[in-house]
């Protein structure tokens, strides 16, 4: 397993170090240039578009942060990439373009978002930028098929898999699937080489196994407040976190 000491030596802020009163939007290269100056991490999310780029956004479709609408998966990495958003000017990065402004001055966590369908395109793409890459990153997961994919794509590429405790939100997951996710009984075929933890779900038996007993770095998500930051220190290795600077 590779030494991921960087991934925990540092709080990684989620989706960049963002504060929308300021007019610093997340996942964005304004949020990205603050978590940086501010001496943090970085994690942020990919989408894959139309035609397979790899796309730094959180939400599958336009409108919430951004103008216009539409789903990423049936636009073009172009057209995506004009999007501007609502109170910033910034514009949706590909992930080459994340790369280029993060230049290995942070370390990057980057979650590949996933409909459960099957699709490894995501993972093939950002496999291919991120060969090239010389700064510390890691890619990781909600789906086991994608982190299954990345260990069978790119071995070498550090990986982990993003869990909690129940999956309301992805009220189609096959029950067997969801079974595996929550027990994390996945983990003989995805081998991550670290989690990625709920903070509202901690302690829980099966993170803290693969972090005892194998010996894997459990980060922990999203950490709001002082309350869940000693949570944190208790119970994982390092902490994403929003909305303050600890």
């Amino acid at each position: 397993m590779p030494s991921l000491d960087w991934l925990t030596a540092r709080p990684l802020a989620h989706r960049g170090l963002h504060d929308a009163s300021a007019g610093v939007i997340e996942n964005t290269a304004s949020a990205f240039a603050a978590a940086i100056a501010g001496g943090y991490g970085i994690e942020c999310d990919l989408q894959v578009s139309a035609d397979g780029e790899a796309m730094v956004h959180h939400d599958d479709a336009l409108g919430r942060l951004t103008e216009g609408s539409g789903r990423l998966a049936e636009m073009s990495a172009a057209a995506i990439g004009k999007v501007r958003f609502k109170a910033s000017a910034d514009h949706i990065l590909t992930l080459g373009e994340l790369c280029d402004l993060v230049g290995g001055r942070a370390a990057l966590a980057l979650e590949l978002k996933s409909r459960f369908d099957g699709d490894r395109r995501l993972a093939q793409r950002a496999a291919v930028v991120l060969t090239s890459y010389k700064g510390p990153v890691a890619a990781m997961s909600f789906d086991p098929a994608l982190v299954a994919a990345v260990r069978a794509i790119a071995p070498r590429l550090p990986r982990g898999i993003v869990a909690q405790r129940h999956y309301d939100d992805w009220p189609g997951l096959p029950p067997a699937l969801r079974r595996r996710m929550t027990y994390l009984l996945h983990l003989p075929h995805t081998r991550p080489h670290f989690i990625a933890y709920a903070i509202r779900d901690l302690p829980a038996l099966a993170p803290l196994i693969a972090r005892i007993v194998f010996q894997l770095p459990l980060l922990t998500w999203t950490v709001r407040s002082e309350h869940e930051r000693a949570q944190a220190a208790r119970w994982a290795d390092q902490m994403i976190f929003e909305g303050w600077r600890p």
